[in-house]
């Protein structure tokens, strides 16, 4: 079951990138692996903790959106980047994240969700300074 979820997962964020199209420019991204995966991190674990209700919690929201597709849209095809655990961990978390704001746009991340999170980015931080540079 679990596997299936991710899959799915998987599935919609592709569905997303492929329906709002993805020009080749890097956006914010600056084309460090390291470097955007820890900026990414600290984006969305900022814009998680905003408080619920506010037009700052809106924009944040679809703010994350954008910077998930296009940190996905960018590594995913890189063979360098990923085949290494930091990545995998990245993108769990990130289907997670987008499949959460993709079901339920207006609602608040679950506590569940939040520290599942917590603990991917932990791994994912963990997982980096073990990766080469």
């Amino acid at each position: 079951m679990k596997r299936f979820f991710t899959f799915f997962l998987s599935l919609t964020l592709c569905a997303t990138l492929f329906l709002t199209g993805c020009s080749g420019n890097l956006g914010s991204l600056s084309g460090n692996y390291r470097d955007d995966a820890l900026s990414l991190i600290s984006s969305l674990q900022a814009s998680i903790e905003l408080p619920e209700g506010t037009a700052e919690k809106a924009a944040a929201q679809a703010d994350s959106r954008a910077k998930i597709n296009e940190f996905i849209s960018l590594y995913r095809r890189n063979a360098k980047v990923s085949g290494l655990s930091s990545f995998m961990t990245m993108t769990t978390a990130l289907n997670g994240l987008a499949g959460h704001y993709s079901s339920y746009p207006n609602r608040p991340v679950p506590e569940k969700l939040k520290t599942r999170l917590a603990q991917e980015f932990k791994m994912v931080k963990g997982a980096l300074d073990r990766e080469p540079a």
